[in-house]
């Protein structure tokens, strides 16, 4: 990876991004040295322009920013880290540096159609999802109909807790049956919005 450092003077900006629920939670800077130590240790360091020094976010306080992926914008010029964050982000408490609830567990969707997306092309044995990409289209759609069932069971006579259990599994075994056909949760959104003029 290319990074312009010397365009503004031997820093980037880092935009960190949580990757389960895309919240941008801060913004940083770094110098070479600072990416190449994030790069090492799986952990962000920034370079802190106050303190004239490396700092690792989490080094007092333990709330770590766990790098999954770095990625750099079209110039070269500035980062976007995507991680898994262990605590509050800011040093107010707050989960972001904007004081946002880091929330957002539609996002997760996303993360599980990558998932389940993997798990199609690598197949891995002793995963039931592989199971069910082994079992055929026929199966598959089987599954979804014994959970939509399900899930109106549970809507009708069972409890909250029950319902909502029954209704995930519908969700995954949906994402399942559109993976195996080639399409994703985006084809679902895109014609959903198509009708919602």
């Amino acid at each position: 990876m290319t990074i312009d450092f010397q365009k503004s003077g031997g820093l980037v900006p880092a935009i960190i991004q949580d990757k389960l629920t895309s919240k941008v939670l801060m913004l940083g800077f770094m110098n070479e040295e600072a990416f190449v130590k994030t790069q090492e240790t799986g952990k962000v360091t920034f370079f802190s322009r106050s303190k004239n020094r490396l700092w690792t976010k989490g080094e007092e306080s333990g709330n770590f920013l766990m790098v999954d992926k770095i990625l750099n914008d079209c110039d070269k010029d500035t980062l976007l880290i995507k991680v898994t964050p262990v605590g509050p982000v800011c040093h107010t408490g707050s989960d972001t540096c904007w004081n946002e609830k880091n929330e957002g567990d539609f996002a997760f969707l996303n993360f599980l159609q990558e998932f389940i997306q993997k798990r199609f092309e690598e197949m891995p044995e002793g995963s039931y999802t592989t199971t069910l990409f082994n079992k055929g289209v026929n199966r598959m759609a089987q599954k979804v109909g014994e959970e939509a069932v399900e899930t109106v069971i549970e809507a009708t006579n069972g409890t909250d807790e029950n319902f909502l259990y029954e209704a995930s599994d519908l969700v995954y075994h949906l994402i399942v049956l559109l993976t195996s056909k080639g399409y994703s949760l985006n084809d679902l959104g895109r014609e959903l919005r198509k009708r919602h003029k």
